[in-house]
């Protein structure tokens, strides 16, 4: 389809009736309009609605509704008065129980799309969510930014230069929302320049904070411009002030232009390098800087399934792919032979070893660097992993890494996604060198949003 031939048939400001056939990747409603696909945030599954064209691309266009005609039984009245604008949360207003079965039906369409094996033969099984999906976030990383005089913490309406204040938020921790809210007053009453994205001026950039949900133990990152600024002393103080209870507080030092919250350089202000956390019979020690699961109680469901899938009987080696500060590897050290992981974060590796030695685990080894080299390396001499686990980012696994995996052949590839999309394209290149999908658990770790956490096993069978 060209982008002429779509712009004949949809034009910016067009309207017309619209029925909502699913939902997209984003959380967005997809309707068809003489098989031109639209989509339209804010629209349900199965509502028939009337929408107004704003946008119109090469393979698809965007609208708004206009009118809802027929709403869906499983609409609800979202209790945040922002969760459409600030992007964190694009389904507050979907019961939770239809985001469960929404949020499988997504990773069903991935396959669809992005793989040669039919959805309807494999085994996905429904999504495992939560008892109370309300302040499950463990981490809250805010934007400062000052307009007319006053200092907001939050995040950028999507594709806008709007702030939207979320220094309190329902699907944070309280603990983060009241450090976030008193960086933001104490910003305000020593008048420190926040930054500017567009002049590249002001000082501070973020408030980033931590809790461990079973220790209470807090973290606050201040993410600045510079090292020195004039206040910063006072800064300090006024902190400690007003969180006493706070135990680690750090300063991450960011002065390029980037869409990256922290930059390269973290020094400690006061109290403690790490906070702990506590998963299970697990304690971990975290850096400002380590990657760690964002929802506590989801981790520990979503790691369990895990180990169903790795079903290791103590006798095997296990790969840890993106192991950050080594959380699944040692969740699964007790039923392995050997456990080995990988990550590029030099602190978050030296948390791992550091997790490790505390909980007294010997059949662990870490490094730093990619998998892509590390794993040949391991290979070559003589240490054939049985298990690889792969937890990536959202782009999903590096192809070399995919390449090497091809390669080793070990038994069991378990792979923890937080993107169907990707997911699905990493399987398609793993089936066609000889692995089967025996499962794929959806977990929700982020209820109201689309996102979606998946576990999925695959066995080699050879070609």
């Amino acid at each position: 389809m060209t982008k002429q031939a779509t712009n004949a048939v949809l034009k910016k400001g067009q309207r017309f009736p619209l029925t909502i056939k699913r939902l997209g990747i984003n959380g967005e409603g997809v309707g068809y309009f003489k098989r031109h696909v639209v989509f339209v945030p804010g629209a349900l599954p199965g509502e028939e609605v009337v929408v107004e064209v704003t946008d119109v691309k090469p393979r698809f266009a965007e609208a708004s509704i206009r009118k809802i005609r027929k709403s869906s039984p499983d609409r609800i009245s979202p209790p945040c008065p922002v969760y459409d604008q600030c992007g964190g949360c694009q389904l507050q207003h979907l019961s939770y129980e239809a985001t469960l079965k929404e949020k499988r039906e997504i990773v069903k369409q991935a396959f669809e799309r992005h793989t040669t094996l039919r959805a309807d033969t494999l085994t996905i099984l429904p999504t495992i969510g939560m008892e109370d999906p309300w302040a499950y976030r463990n981490k809250s990383q805010l934007q400062l930014k000052t307009e007319k005089g006053q200092v907001k913490a939050g995040l950028y309406a999507m594709n806008t230069h709007k702030l939207v204040d979320l220094s309190s938020c329902l699907v944070q921790h309280d603990a983060t929302n009241e450090a976030s809210e008193a960086v933001k007053q104490i910003v305000q009453d020593l008048q420190i320049p926040t930054y500017n994205e567009r002049k590249r001026t002001g000082i501070l950039r973020s408030v980033v904070s931590r809790v461990g949900f079973e220790t209470g133990e807090l973290q606050v990152i201040l993410v600045t411009t510079k090292k020195d600024f004039p206040k910063k002393n006072l800064l300090v103080e006024e902190i400690k002030r007003r969180l006493p209870h706070v135990k680690s507080l750090q300063q991450n030092i960011n002065p390029k232009k980037t869409s990256l919250i922290m930059g390269d350089e973290t020094i400690s202000l006061f109290g403690e390098e790490t906070i702990e956390e506590t998963l299970g019979d697990i304690s971990f020690s975290l850096s400002a800087r380590a990657f760690f699961q964002l929802n506590p109680k989801q981790t520990v469901k979503l790691y369990n399934e895990v180990k169903r899938a790795a079903a290791l009987t103590g006798k095997e080696k296990v790969i840890d792919a993106y192991c950050g500060v080594g959380t699944i590897g040692l969740w699964l050290a007790n039923q392995a032979k050997e456990v080995r992981g990988m990550d590029v974060i030099a602190e978050a590796i030296e948390d791992a070893k550091e997790n490790a030695k505390r909980q007294g685990i010997t059949n662990v080894q870490y490094e730093v660097g990619k998998a892509e080299k590390i794993i040949p390396a391991w290979v070559r001499s003589g240490w054939i992993p049985d298990v690889i686990v792969v937890d990536p980012p959202r782009t999903g696994c590096d192809d070399q890494l995919l390449k090497t995996i091809k390669q080793t052949k070990p038994k069991r590839i378990v792979y923890v996604s937080c993107n169907p999309s990707t997911l699905a394209k990493d399987v398609e290149q793993l089936q066609r060198s000889g692995y089967k999908v025996k499962n794929i658990q959806p977990v929700d770790m982020f209820p109201w949003t689309a996102q979606v956490e998946s576990c999925t096993l695959l066995v080699y069978e050879g070609k």
